[in-house]
């Protein structure tokens, strides 16, 4: 079994960062527009409903298949001989910053769904500073799968 995940070695990372990379768009696009939601629009109008189907779908389409992808992909790489050294911090920071990202993934489907809900308690500060999360936790995987530095 070993063998076939290193011969699929070079498809499976290509596919995983294909899927991190439309991963990342949506978690970085989504709290965006929930800024705009929330500065700019009342709730029950046509242009509410507008915004809640483009965050509905963004989720649904892209950001929940992508996420899923980067899992499949990124735990295949994980079982492949020779590609994290678990004794080795810098894999336990990156699986940390991963579940991080997912955690994040799952706060802004909660999020969308207040929306939905009409009961979004958050403001438009609120959720420009959480736009930051996905940015810093990518970072930190970068760095720890290019650099490894610990």
């Amino acid at each position: 079994m070993s063998d076939l995940f290193s011969n699929l070695y070079p498809w499976t990372k290509s596919l995983h960062v294909v899927s991190v990379i439309s991963w990342m768009a949506g978690l970085f696009y989504l709290p965006r527009l929930f800024v705009r939601h929330t500065e700019s629009v009342v709730f029950g109008t046509p242009t509410d409903q507008l915004f809640q189907d483009m965050e509905t779908k963004l989720f649904r389409v892209i950001m929940r298949p992508a996420m899923m992808s980067s899992w499949l992909f990124g735990l295949s790489l994980v079982l492949t001989p020779g590609v994290v050294d678990w004794g080795s911090a810098w894999s336990w920071i990156k699986a940390f910053s991963v579940i991080g990202m997912t955690v994040f993934h799952f706060w802004c489907d909660k999020r969308r769904i207040d929306f939905v809900n009409g009961t979004n308690k958050l403001t438009g500060r609120q959720y420009r500073l959480m736009n930051e999360v996905p940015t810093i936790l990518m970072l930190v995987i970068v760095f720890m799968i290019i650099a490894k530095p610990f």
